[in-house]
């Protein structure tokens, strides 16, 4: 079967070469290596978005999908968090990660920025930069370029010093400098053209040896490639800025990033597939970057404002780093396909046949006789055409690739592979009120402060990204017999919670669209003095746009009973207490006093302690009954949480947080939890996280069968329609959960039975797939005992579990 042929191409091209040394140059077709034309795929890993044990699974299982490169950012926050004080340890440590792809033999592509976005705080710039004299982000402007070469600099040359640039016999063939400037460059008028230019200028003075590149900059400067950013680069991308440099697709984005507040933003493996491969034929692509491959964690307070925790957690392989099914194997598949027509590519002849209104043969021919060709349907219907009069059903928006341009191997339509879904499995349930003890955090007032001001301050350049909080506090006095009166304030960003005389009267937050919110409130005010605390908290800095160093946060405006405070004596306090105490880690937790647990309550800290559990099982910690906050294990953060911004589903936007192995020991880990609400802890657990749950859906029986395939239209050939179930490793099939041969409703994702279903569907399957770790059903009339339903179009859905 064509599958089998592609999976077993797949196996017999892998190994464990390390990748050596080569000449990395390029022309108008694509990178050169040692002057050979190269079709390359590349993936996504970043690698303070996982743990240093996680990099060898991550790199195989990337090689193992058909990736030749691995891409990454450089974090320069994480790098040089003050000036000219480094950090390249842990999950920071860039050079064993580059090194570890290398041992595996694939390349790498450095995107040293040194601003990325990213959706990671501040863009990756550091936060002192905001208070270099005279700076503005980003523009020509002498104390920024300084800044950003020096950084720049510092990468290229510890890259060098390792040898780890291809001319030295390293992995690195690709750099790149800035990132998507193209969409603030506007915004700096005559400066911003030349800070591109002056850009390209500095990065090819570095002299890596190998070649540099702008994503989505069309003016990116000789000799540095432009290349394109985004889900349709062949049907919305200029193209190169010179006939000499090949068509580069930096990120390809297999779904997109999630904040609080929203869904996962779902992109289909066919639709990858069907864009990835129209980028190479219609536009000479020959560089796709998935964007991510794998999203991972954002650990700690490291993302930008709103974004989850869990990062493009729909890509191929997952937050955990679990193949996500099917997108990893139809990807996976596809590349094998592309791979073989690569020279036909790369050194053919094009010309285009025109096949239908909607349907065409992009077809290569090289002079060595090699010929590949790509069916095209870019209609909404399936349909019949005939190519060098051999017949071809071409599902709807699908290509086929036929590496000898007689037999399709691939059609990006056409998926085989059955969907895995992630089970969550409790092996820790903390639900004792004697496990958890309690630490109330301090509400401080006006008297309380040492920070004072006559004006509301911007939130980020007091707390300079030391903490989330920052309180504001005021004293006034109330001469009013009023009982009640109305607090009005707004906030820059992004949650704000009210105090007065030291009780919570209300809380409001922003959202990622749209951060600046107003709280109103109306409460009691007693006569005379009064104390009021405003907590305001931010959930991450910008990433993005222009002029980042201007950008405010915090109180703008409070008014009580229509009488204006914004100019009045204020104290602050930044960040919390339980932060300067360090009560997340064990020295920390001892140097208080805490309270066994009650009942849930604001602003309080929660800790109790666990054993790590069995196996190797990827770990999550089940926090759906919390408000909002920030949870720790053995001191390190594994990211806020915000469990009750809820989706337009009602549903929160992310209930498991990951909790890598690497951060347990065998006995006695520390588990500390900030709560902002009146989050409860005693329905939290701790889960150990599979794919034990596989899912098959065919459609489209014909009807006459020869051998193992079917004739229909044309007298083509075409395989049977087959469910292919198969369990992670080590795992066997063992229920069918769900079978039904005739026209269920729904997909994998949710089903019913319908009208017409064969009876004996879940004896035929379970035969065919108990015990097993892998298994087919073929879609076929003869295999279910006959036509349960004449005349209804047939479907097959099989639910299955492994373990």
């Amino acid at each position: 079967m064509v599958w089998f042929w592609i999976t077993l191409l797949v196996v017999l091209v892998g190994g464990n070469a390390v990748v050596e040394g080569a000449n990395v140059t390029y022309d108008g077709r694509s990178l050169l290596i040692d002057g050979e034309r190269k079709i390359l795929f590349s993936g996504s890993i970043h690698y303070p978005r996982s743990t240093p044990d996680m990099w060898p699974s991550l790199i195989a299982k990337a090689k193992k999908g058909g990736l030749d490169v691995i891409q990454t950012y450089v974090f320069w926050n994480l790098h040089e968090p003050q000036p000219d004080q480094y950090d390249f340890s842990g999950r920071n440590d860039i050079v064993s990660f580059i090194k570890q792809v290398q041992q595996q033999g694939l390349y790498v592509s450095l995107r040293i920025g040194p601003f990325i976005e990213a959706e990671w705080g501040y863009g990756g710039l550091p936060f002192w930069l905001h208070d270099v004299p005279g700076i503005v982000f980003r523009t020509y402007n002498e104390p920024f370029m300084f800044h950003m070469q020096n950084f720049t600099t510092t990468i290229v040359n510890m890259m060098k010093a390792e040898k780890l640039f291809a001319s030295q016999g390293g992995p690195i063939i690709l750099s790149q400098i800035e990132n998507e400037y193209q969409n603030v460059e506007s915004s700096f008028h005559e400066d911003g053209p030349r800070y591109v230019n002056w850009s390209a200028q500095m990065a090819v003075g570095q002299n890596t040896g190998e070649p540099w590149m702008m994503c989505k900059q069309q003016t990116a400067p000789d000799p540095v490639i432009n290349t394109c950013n985004g889900m349709r680069c062949a049907e919305t991308w200029e193209g190169p800025n010179s006939p000499n440099k090949p068509s580069l697709w930096t990120e390809n984005w297999t779904s997109f990033v999630q904040g609080y507040g929203e869904g996962p933003n779902m992109r289909t493996a066919q639709d990858i597939a069907f864009h990835t491969t129209a980028f190479i034929i219609s536009r000479n692509g020959s560089f796709v970057n998935y964007y991510m491959y794998h999203g991972g964690t954002n650990f700690g307070r490291t993302p930008a404002a709103f974004i989850i925790t869990g990062y493009y957690d729909q890509a191929p392989l997952d937050e955990y780093g679990i193949e996500r099914e099917p997108k990893y194997s139809h990807l996976q598949n596809m590349h094998a396909a592309l791979k073989q027509c690569s020279q036909a590519l790369l050194y053919g002849q094009f010309s285009i046949v025109p096949l239908g209104q909607n349907q065409a043969a992009f077809v290569y021919n090289g002079n060595s006789g090699k010929c590949a060709a790509f069916l095209v349907n870019n209609g909404s219907r399936e349909a019949q055409v005939l190519y060098q009069n051999l017949p071809y059903t071409l599902p709807s928006k699908s290509i086929s690739i036929l590496p000898d341009c007689k037999t399709v191997v691939f059609n990006t339509a056409t998926v085989s592979t059955a969907p895995s879904t992630r089970s969550m499995l409790p092996v820790i349930s903390f639900d004792s009120p004697q496990e958890w003890e309690t630490y109330s955090e301090y509400i401080p007032q006006y008297d309380d402060t040492s920070l004072r001001s006559d004006t509301l301050l911007d939130q980020m350049n007091t707390t300079k990204d030391t903490s989330d909080y920052l309180w504001y506090t005021m004293r006034f006095q109330k001469n009013s017999s009023e009982t009640q009166s109305t607090l009005n304030v707004i906030s820059l960003g992004h949650v704000l919670r009210a105090y007065v005389n030291g009780a919570l009267v209300g809380s409001a937050h922003g959202a990622r669209t749209g951060p600046t919110f107003t709280f109103e409130n109306t409460t009691s005010l007693p006569t005379g003095i009064n104390n009021i605390s405003f907590l305001n908290v931010m959930v991450g800095l910008p990433d993005s746009g222009a002029h980042m160093e201007r950008r405010r946060a915090g109180l703008s405006q409070v008014m009580i009973q229509q009488e204006n405070f914004t100019s009045y004596s204020w104290g602050y306090q930044v960040g919390l207490v339980g932060e300067k105490l360090s009560l997340y880690t064990d020295e920390g937790s001892s140097k208080v006093t805490w309270s066994q647990y009650e009942n849930p309550r604001t602003l309080t800290w929660y800790k109790t302690t666990f054993d790590t559990p069995e196996g190797n099982e990827p770990i999550a910690l089940n926090l759906g009954s919390m408000g909002k906050g920030e949870a720790w294990i053995n001191g390190q953060s594994i990211g806020r949480y915000w469990v009750t911004f809820m989706t337009a589903k009602g549903i929160p936007s992310q209930t498991w947080y990951n909790v890598p192995r690497s951060f347990l020991r065998p006995n006695g880990n520390l588990l500390v939890l900030f709560e902002e609400e009146y989050g409860n802890p005693l329905n939290i657990s701790l889960d150990t996280v599979s794919n034990n749950r596989v899912c098959g859906h065919v459609s489209d029986i014909q009807p006459h069968k020869v051998n193992s395939w079917e004739v229909r239209d044309h007298n083509q050939w075409r395989p049977i329609p087959t469910v292919y179930l198969q369990c992670p490793p080590k795992r066997v099939i063992t229920k069918i959960v769900f079978a039904s041969h005739g026209n269920p409703s729904g997909n994998c994702e949710s089903y019913a039975l319908g009208s017409c279903h064969s009876s004996s569907t879940q004896q035929i399957v379970e035969k065919a797939c108990l015990g097993k770790s892998q298994c087919s059903i073929a879609h076929t009339l003869e295999n279910f005992g006959g036509d349960p339903c004449p005349g209804t179009f047939k479907t097959l859905l099989v639910d299955a579990r492994c373990e």
